[in-house]
């Protein structure tokens, strides 16, 4: 089933979600769009010149995370290869559904509205990917059933043992990185931003109000303002693709 676009939904706190707001509209340039839901608790990221991929939800319980929409022109086809292949339908509405992923991530279907100009490169950094982060149980599983409900993506093993990527069509503003976790856990998923340079990117984002919380060999841990998870990395963020050295995630 073809997938027309793809949003990357950052889910925080009901409680936090203004503070979510502010930080994740400065970090991608954009404005908000008019609140929607009965609890006013979703809010997209418009850009200028560009079509949204960004959007953020308040949750009213747990700790939130990422999730992936995909915009489609057959959600009723897409739900359907969905569940064939494992997944588990968690709320039907009208013309979208929520699902989810044999591992529990949850996800959602979509319709396609003519989305078709990804947003540019802004402060040196894109907002480009969901990473899953996945149990290692169910890390196989996982692989196959993304790789199945989305044969158009390239699916091929990351730079490092524990990493699956699946790269997107030209033109869609985010990719799915799968990631297989050290010990046994819930499945969950955050936020991936490809950078220029990482030092500039993290004190900047240092300077919206997010803390640094650890660092890999070419990427950094983040925690928002909101208390989300996210990482910053030293991917192309024109690209996408990985520079020439080893050790790289992603």
């Amino acid at each position: 089933m073809s997938i027309r676009w793809t949003y990357a939904f950052a889910d925080r706190p009901a409680a936090r979600f203004e503070e979510a707001c502010a930080f994740w509209t400065a970090v991608t340039d954009t404005r908000l769009s008019e609140l929607r839901g009965d609890l006013k608790e979703f809010t997209t990221l418009l850009p200028d010149g560009a079509d949204p991929c960004v959007k953020i939800q308040g949750v009213v319980s747990g700790d939130g995370g990422a999730h992936p929409d995909f915009a489609v022109e057959d959600v009723t086809g897409f739900v359907r290869d969905a569940l064939r292949l494992g997944a588990d339908l968690a709320a039907e509405h009208d013309g979208w559904a929520v699902l989810l992923s044999p591992a529990g991530q949850l996800f959602c279907a979509v319709p396609w509205h003519g989305e078709a100009v990804r947003p540019p490169v802004v402060h040196g950094s894109r907002l480009d990917q969901i990473c899953l982060d996945v149990p290692p149980s169910a890390y196989d599983t996982e692989v196959a059933f993304w790789t199945g409900l989305l044969p158009e993506c390239g699916s091929a093993p990351g730079s490092l043992p524990e990493f699956h990527v699946l790269t997107p069509l030209p033109g869609l503003p985010v990719r799915l990185l799968l990631q297989r976790l050290g010990t046994e856990r819930p499945a969950s998923a955050h936020l991936d931003l490809a950078c220029a340079d990482i030092d500039a990117t993290r004190e900047r984002h240092e300077r919206l109000g997010a803390e640094s919380v650890a660092r890999g060999g070419h990427w950094t841990v983040m925690r928002d303002p909101a208390g989300g998870t996210y990482c910053l990395t030293g991917r192309d963020p024109e690209t996408g693709g990985l520079p020439e050295r080893q050790g790289f995630r992603g």
